[in-house]
């Protein structure tokens, strides 16, 4: 397997997550798409909507971090990323995708140079913008984590795709400054996947392409 991705890109480290908690191996290719190596060839020509991440497996070229993942999990079935049950599984896509659907997609980092390049705002506004809409879409993980009995996870005492989601988000939010007062349940979560080893191993910062 062969994962196209980028140190910081979220979506990128969904997947590497995904794949050290199954202890699947794979070559690690960068793609910095702060540079916009990710509009060039050779890139451009293996990426039809030309982002990150990208993996190369059985011949097939696989894109969107969602995908990629309930791919691995259906290959890979052990350890499950999903639950068995069905209002389980509805439950950890939901947690997921209030992450990777509704509070990552206003705050990456085409949106961000979007937010400069075109609208023209400062720093300070662009911030201000991030912060925002990262603490509106945690507060908003809490309150559904807060639906259900405690966990050690996101949903029970294994990690899932909603945790998968969760951490780079975080990671995000504390780059930014983002206020993470009042999300008990959340930050329980981020701290039970970061005691794993799976979890420190796909952080940016053990990334081969990382910059400080």
């Amino acid at each position: 397997m062969k994962l196209h991705n980028y140190f910081r890109s979220s979506a990128s480290c969904r997947v590497r997550i995904a794949l050290e908690l199954k202890g699947l191996p794979y070559d690690y290719v960068a793609v910095h798409i702060a540079r916009g190596e990710h509009k060039k060839e050779p890139y451009a020509a293996l990426s039809a909507d030309t982002l990150v991440p990208l993996l190369e497996v059985d011949g097939q070229k696989l894109s969107q971090s969602m995908a990629i993942i309930e791919y691995l999990d259906e290959k890979h079935p052990t350890p499950a990323l999903l639950p068995a049950d069905p209002a389980g599984r509805a439950r950890v896509r939901a947690l997921a995708q209030s992450i990777a659907c509704d509070t990552h997609p206003v705050n990456n980092l085409r949106i961000l140079k979007y937010l400069s390049s075109e609208l023209k705002l400062g720093d300070e506004a662009k911030n201000a913008w991030y912060r925002h809409w990262c603490r509106e879409g945690l507060q908003a993980f809490e309150r559904q984590l807060a639906q259900s009995d405690a966990s050690t996870f996101c949903h029970g005492d294994t990690p899932t795709l909603a945790d998968c989601c969760l951490v780079p988000q975080i990671f995000n939010a504390q780059r930014f400054d983002v206020s993470l007062a009042g999300l008990p349940r959340t930050l329980a979560a981020y701290q039970a996947c970061m005691a794993l080893p799976a979890f420190e191993k796909a952080q940016p910062s053990s990334c081969p392409d990382f910059e400080p």
